[in-house]
Order: structure tokens, then sequence, then C-alpha cells
């Protein structure tokens, strides 16, 4: 299979190429799918039914979400989401039940701890642990979340090399544009790890004592009266335990980072036909093709459909207003306007999407109808993975 890689404009059509999810999903070189997309456009849901009919077509899948939002969970029937891969109940199979189906949360917490206890000595990793300062960082931090996300990718797909308990993991980011934070995470963290004040907070345990000048000392003790004896210790004790596993984490976020821009990886971007909506999307193809990420297509979810009737909108609304000066039925002159009203709506949307096509015409794009009910449960992820792959 052909993947597509962002790149150059190669094409004038105002037609986008249709997405082929299935060869996406069964191409065997597809080790990891990411799904990147604003707040609110079913990325969840996407990611989940993507897991499922992949597993269900024989592929070994784990799923992870980072989206706080406990939605996944409830539509795979786990009672709960967490740091451990838990395997889905009530797979089926078309391919004689050669697949298997795991899902996960993000526990950011929990991941970090994970990395320190794996990198330090025992007496290291319980002197950081217990640091009052690693403790703030490893749950507030601004980018911590992203930064753990690349651990725990790089984690599972190490894991799976070894053991080949998997080989499909399909990730579902952050809403909103911090989706792709992640790929900055690795070098965020570095520059708050390599910055002035982290190095200064270093000198003691760096330098020798001749190092410790007056002018540092004036810095210290106007850092002390600002942040208070016990926390500027609780900060210098925790840099000098970590800084020795710093140069660790910062290898493996490039290698995952590696890892993503490789072949075997697929972004998708998900979207919903709205203004805002694909601007975000277009934001996302721009940022994959300045990062080299392999883009495998579009997602539309959540399309307007056309009604059956030969109406045009306009021949609705001119129906409705004779009966109305003709004193017709109020229901019918009323159904023809929302007749109107809805074929609009999706000429509307058609429009947004030609848009959007006609500036990304290298982006493959599968459109997802909307449902009458939300998902809630494995069968409602098998219609929309039915839909993404155009089946109904």
């Amino acid at each position: 299979m052909t993947r597509t890689r962002v790149g150059p404009l190669a094409a004038t059509s105002e037609r986008a190429e249709r997405f082929d999810v299935d060869a996406l999903l069964d191409d065997p070189g597809t080790g990891i799918i990411v799904c990147c997309g604003s707040g609110g456009v079913g990325k969840t849901t996407t990611s989940a039914a993507l897991a499922l009919r992949a597993a269900e077509r024989g592929r070994r899948v784990v799923v992870l979400t980072i989206d706080p939002a406990r939605r996944l969970a409830q539509a795979m029937g786990i009672e709960k989401l967490d740091n451990t891969p838990r395997p889905v109940p009530g797979l089926g199979s078309s391919t004689g039940g050669t697949g298997s189906l795991d899902a996960m949360m993000l526990d950011m917490k929990s991941t970090f701890d994970e990395v320190v206890e794996s990198q330090a000595t025992p007496e290291k990793a319980r002197q950081i642990l217990e640091n009052p300062f690693y403790i703030a960082l490893s749950t507030s931090f601004a980018g911590t979340q992203e930064y753990m996300a690349m651990e725990k990718l790089g984690q599972i797909h190490r894991d799976a090399q070894e053991t080949g308990a998997y080989d499909l993991i399909v990730v579902d980011t952050p809403p909103s544009r911090s989706a792709l934070d992640f790929l900055d995470a690795p070098e965020r963290l570095s520059s708050f790890l390599d910055g002035r004040f982290i190095r200064l907070l270093l000198t003691p345990a760096r330098g020798p004592a001749r190092l410790m000048t007056a002018g540092l000392g004036v810095i210290t003790n106007a850092l002390t009266r600002i942040l208070g004896a016990q926390v500027l210790r609780d900060m210098q004790t925790f840099v000098a335990a970590f800084d020795t596993l710093f140069g660790g984490f910062r290898q493996r976020a490039q290698k995952t980072y590696e890892l993503l821009q490789a072949d075997g990886t697929a972004f998708l971007v998900i979207a919903a036909p709205e203004p805002d909506a694909l601007r975000e999307a277009a934001y996302f193809v721009e940022r994959l093709r300045e990062d080299q990420m392999p883009l495998a297509g579009l997602v539309v979810n959540r399309a307007s459909s056309r009604p059956e009737s030969v109406l045009s909108a306009d021949e609705a609304m001119a129906a409705a207003e004779r009966l109305r000066r003709h004193d017709g039925t109020p229901l019918t002159a009323a159904l023809l306007r929302l007749h109107a009203d809805r074929v609009r709506m999706v000429e509307r949307e058609a429009h947004l999407r030609a848009r959007f096509a006609t500036a990304h015409p290298d982006v493959p794009t599968a459109v997802v109808p909307a449902l009458s009910t939300d998902v809630h449960d494995l069968d409602g992820l098998r219609r929309i993975g039915s839909l993404l792959a155009e089946e109904a």
C-alpha cells in the first residue's frame, strides 16, 4: 500500500481522493496510527472504531487514549481504563478469531514514576518519587502529559517488538492544538531542565566550593525569600537527583519522535464539517508537513446526509411560501422549510470540504455521516467502522 506523506501540493483537483481505511488497517506495515484533531469532533470514538475494526480483521491491537474523557471505556464495555492494557470483551472476527484488542488510558503520574524507577537505583528513585517538587512536576507541569504520552508510546512499542503482543498501536491524542504538543514535549522539557534557573540550582552540586561566589549567594538568598528555604531545598534536591536521568529521557524521546516519522506510522486528522474544525484540521496538516510526519488522511465526522427528495432548497422554500399564501397545510409547509434547511446544510458542508480539498488535494478523505444516536457500545463502534470503510 502506498501511504500519503504530506509534501508539496501535487494536484489541482478540488475533489480529494477517497481514504481507504481498510487498506491502512490491513497493511502489515502499519504499526502505529495517531488520531489528532480539535475537541468535540469524535476523535476518541474514531480511534476506538479503528482499533476495533482492525482487531476484528485479524490485527493484534492496543488503543491508547490520552483524552481525559471516559467514553472509550464505556463504549468498549470495560469497567475501568488505566495505565495497564485491558482486554476488550465481545470481539467478533472476520478472520477466524486471530485478532485481539486491548485498551488503556494514559496515567501521567504513573508513567513518570515507572520511568524514574526503571532508570534510577532504588535509593535514588525513592529520593525522587518522594520529593515534593517532583510530585508537582509529574502532575501539573505544562507539557508533562504530552511528554509522558511519548514515553508510554515508546514503551508500548518496545514491549510489542520484544513480545509480539501487538502489531498495531492506535493513539488517541488530547483535544485542540495541544494534540500536537507531544511533538514538542521533549524539547520543552529539555529547555526547562537546561535553563539558566535549573543550572543555577545545580551549581552547588556540580561545581567546587569556589564557584559559590558572593553573586551566587545573593541570588540564592533572593530565591529563598521568594520561594522559601524548604521549597528551594526541595527543588535543588530534585534537580540534582534527576539530572543523572535526564540524558536517558531525552534519548528515548528522540527515538519515539523518529518512530513517529517512520513509514510504519500513520497520522489521521479528525474533523467535523464546520469552519473552525476544518481550519484546525488545516493547521494539523501544515504542522505534520513541517515535521515530516506521515499523514494517511482526513476523517470528517458527523456529516449531514442529503434528503432523498429531488427538491432543491429554493424549490422547497417556494412551495412552502405558496402553501402559506393559499392556506395550505401548516405541517407540510413546515416540513418543506426543514427540507430546505437540510439541503442548505448539506451544501454548506460540501462547500467547506471542497475548499479544504482545494487547499490540500493530496490528503485522502473519508466522510462519516452523522448517526441518530450516540455511540455507547461495540455495535456502535462497528457501525462507525463500517461507515469509515464506506460499507454502509
